[in-house]
């Protein structure tokens, strides 16, 4: 299902914000990508991240590859007890079990999940780089973002996700897969 949830002004605290991305372009044992991103959301709260406001599913061709199996990305906000050491451990365990394979660089993927940002916090943490470090420049992530928290502004860029957004320079062709009927 589509749904987009924009927070509300006032309701999140956007400088403390916890933003991850998702991604699947290969299903794997689900029946769709939508499918398989769905379960992975179902999962968020058994592994201590709330989600406080999620994007709808965009679409976009492969990168760097578009031979590859077309993506299917969103992004939502979550609030989590984990420090971001831990909660990308967390990440990393749920892509797991959802059977990633780690081959190739950017191969195709049953599940993606990117710490996007937690809150201000910028630079090296122990290899894990806060902002992600290409976020910025990828419509797929930028897209959906601007979506929910169009406000919300990069700690490094100073630039908010909507201004960000328009000026993405990979996956740019990312657009909000339409709602289905009667959903």
């Amino acid at each position: 299902m589509s749904v987009s949830t924009e927070i509300p002004e006032g309701d999140l605290d956007l400088d403390s914000a916890v933003i991850v991305a998702l991604g699947c372009n290969d299903k794997g044992v689900w029946a769709s990508c939508e499918e398989s991103l769905e379960a992975a959301l179902a999962r968020f709260r058994a592994e201590g991240i709330d989600i406080l406001a999620r994007s709808s599913w965009w679409s976009s061709k492969a990168w760097p590859d578009p031979t590859d199996p077309p993506f299917l990305n969103g992004v939502v906000v979550v609030r989590t007890e984990h420090e971001p050491g831990a909660l990308m451990t967390r990440l990393s365990r749920m892509e797991d079990v959802f059977d990633r394979r780690r081959s190739v660089r950017n191969a195709p993927r049953t599940l993606d999940l990117d710490l996007i940002a937690y809150g201000r916090l910028s630079g090296d943490l122990e290899g894990l780089i806060l902002p992600h470090p290409r976020a910025a420049e990828r419509l797929f992530v930028m897209g959906p973002l601007a979506e929910i928290a169009p406000e919300w502004t990069h700690p490094v860029a100073g630039e908010s996700a909507a201004a960000l957004a328009a000026t993405c320079v990979v996956g740019v062709d990312a657009r909000p897969v339409p709602a289905k009927a009667g959903v």
